[in-house]
């Protein structure tokens, strides 16, 4: 509706119907409604991917306790920071799902004849730093209708195929753009929570990310997770 009456604007001002805009202002006046509408488009795609299946067992705004149902991931590993360690495994496992791989299911010709197969996007896009700080796990969670032996598998040895169990994970919930210091920021605010709940945390934390990169910063879906017993 928004969208609309905006347009309905911009058309009233080009057709003089009492709305002046200077060429300055009309520039500005086309790039945010092109950045508004990737924004809507952006909530779409949240909402139309499939993710994870989880159980709230937990919640207290921003902060929840999830029970995570058993998953696959395809994980690389990638050295950078957060930015360049993001950038470079995205192309690499974005690179495995769009078709650099082999097919195994049934009626695929054999490995003399390779077929690939794409793989549907998923969200969130997880990076989890390693205990050196200098190189990141990068994973894309796969759809729920794989199994390890059923998935395409990847010519990139570099991409590996992970089968991660059931998880009880803390998590924090917040939106806006996610750099190392906002990342550091919302870890030790999960932390403090679970600590203050006399959780015990079972592994590190890693962040989620559930928009493409093209979406305004306060409709990002972000999320911090903790694995806790």
């Amino acid at each position: 509706m928004h969208l609309i009456k905006i347009t309905g604007l911009w058309r009233e001002a080009q057709t003089g119907g009492g709305i002046h805009l200077d060429q300055k202002t009309c520039s500005s006046f086309l790039l945010g409604l092109l950045l508004f509408g990737l924004s809507l488009f952006g909530i779409q795609f949240a909402m139309a991917t499939e993710e994870p299946s989880y159980r709230i067992l937990e919640q207290s705004e921003p902060f929840e306790i999830r029970q995570y149902d058993p998953l696959i991931v395809a994980q690389v590993e990638v050295s950078g920071d957060l930015s360049e360690a993001s950038s470079a495994g995205f192309r690499l496992i974005a690179d495995y799902i769009f078709g650099n791989n082999i097919s195994v299911q049934k009626g695929s010709p054999s490995i003399t004849e390779p077929v690939p197969e794409k793989i549907a996007m998923t969200i969130p896009v997880i990076a989890e730093s390693k205990t050196d700080q200098a190189s990141w796990f990068i994973q894309f969670v796969m759809p729920k209708q794989y199994r390890l032996d059923t998935l395409p598998k990847p010519n990139n040895p570099q991409v590996k195929l992970v089968q991660v169990g059931a998880q009880k994970m803390a998590v924090i919930r917040f939106s806006g753009f996610v750099g190392e210091d906002k990342l550091q920021e919302k870890t030790q605010a999960l932390t403090e929570w679970i600590k203050s709940k006399n959780g015990v945390m079972v592994g590190s934390a890693r962040l989620a990310r559930y928009n493409p990169p093209w979406s305004l910063p306060w409709t990002r879906r972000n999320e911090i997770l903790i694995p806790v017993q």
